[in-house]
């Protein structure tokens, strides 16, 4: 009877932190401290920022997977999986009727000035995200410059998610180089097989995509955009302007920016495509949480992984920024959207606690606005 009392004090906890998380995965988990830790003891702060560190070390949306983890605190796997699909939906639901919305009304010359202005505001959201996330994966000169290299060869072509590994190895082969160490330390290598066949795209193509997506994240949701840009975008899936506007729908929705995978896969093919991007991209977390949660403390102290890691999120701000630059090519052809991009970027800037809703939330209306000029 305990444990059912548990559940429900979980589910109805992350129901209501999925309805009300705007603001990113550190506004997540900000949220997550005052209600787990704080005011329902839980866990100690100390363990707690233990588990944050630690979902740095696995991939998937760190926020998502925090929320896993103090379902499992509290309730065992049971607690885990309820905590998961209860931040998760939310999100899922008003994604789905917001691309069921766009599906129907994208057209509409009443609709289109606000996705007009939406765009160049995202962009500078992301321009924002690479800033702070910068500042925390830029730890030394090497790994400054591995990022440097990472763009420049996305630019010219290069597989954004071999970029990524390939920069987490170079980052592995310079920590042994630096250490000359004796040790033999072993890593087991992801290989990811890139298929490019335009075949009629079935849920299960759309399924294995966002799960091959979702086992391979690194970092923050918004590297996201940059897998979806190599696996959708360069295929024929999907139009980079439909990302682009998928990108945004996914801003102005609170829990998870993966809800992201719930919109494009709905624009794919309709609800069935939805459900399957939606459990296909958060599959992974749950079952990453659930399998490596008693290999995490020692994960965390290993020096070698650690090197490895710091590369990989160094390559993400890189990816980051080779999408703005896509977005940037194909968004900012006008003064409109040039002025919104520049007024967006003043205001996450210089009011760098304002949600980022409400910037997507301004875009739609100063892109309306001039619209009409």
């Amino acid at each position: 009877m305990s444990q059912n009392k548990d559940l429900k004090e979980i589910a109805l906890l992350f129901l209501k932190l999925g309805s009300i998380a705007f603001g990113g995965p550190a506004a997540h988990i900000a949220m997550m401290e005052d209600e787990v830790v704080t005011k329902r003891k839980w866990m100690t702060k100390e363990h707690f920022l233990d588990l944050v560190g630690a979902t740095n070390l696995i991939p998937g949306p760190n926020s998502t997977e925090m929320t896993m983890h103090c379902g499992h605190e509290r309730a065992g796997w049971k607690g885990l999986f309820i905590a998961g699909i209860c931040f998760i939906f939310p999100a899922v639901v008003i994604t789905s009727f917001l691309a069921w919305l766009y599906q129907q009304y994208r057209q509409l010359p009443s609709v289109e000035p606000f996705i007009y202005g939406i765009k160049p505001a995202v962009i500078a959201i992301i321009i924002m995200a690479v800033y702070r996330l910068g500042q925390k994966a830029i730890k030394t000169t090497e790994l400054a410059i591995l990022g440097i290299i990472t763009v420049v060869a996305c630019l010219f072509g290069l597989n954004e998610i071999l970029a990524l590994f390939g920069c987490g190895l170079l980052g592995l082969a310079l920590f042994f180089f630096k250490k000359r160490t004796s040790n033999l330390y072993s890593i087991i290598p992801l290989f990811v097989y890139q298929t490019s066949e335009h075949f009629t795209i079935s849920n299960l193509k759309i399924f294995l995509t966002f799960l091959k997506v979702g086992a391979i994240l690194y970092g923050s949701g918004y590297v996201l955009f940059a897998f979806l840009d190599a696996e959708l975008v360069a295929n024929g899936w999907l139009s980079r302007q439909a990302l682009i506007d998928a990108v945004a729908i996914g801003q102005m929705t609170p829990g998870p920016v993966l809800s992201t995978a719930t919109f494009i896969g709905w624009q794919i093919n309709g609800f069935s495509g939805a459900l399957m991007a939606t459990v296909g991209i958060f599959l992974p977390s749950f079952l990453f949480v659930l399998l490596l949660n008693p290999l995490i403390p020692k994960m965390r102290k290993s020096k070698p992984i650690g090197a490895f890691l710091d590369a990989v999120n160094v390559a993400a701000i890189a990816l980051i920024i080779v999408v703005c630059i896509e977005m940037s090519k194909s968004t900012l052809t006008d003064w409109r959207t040039i002025v919104i991009a520049i007024v967006s970027l003043i205001a996450v800037f210089v009011y760098k606690k304002l949600n980022s809703a409400f910037i997507v939330i301004g875009g739609a209306l100063l892109g309306y606005t001039l619209s009409l000029v």
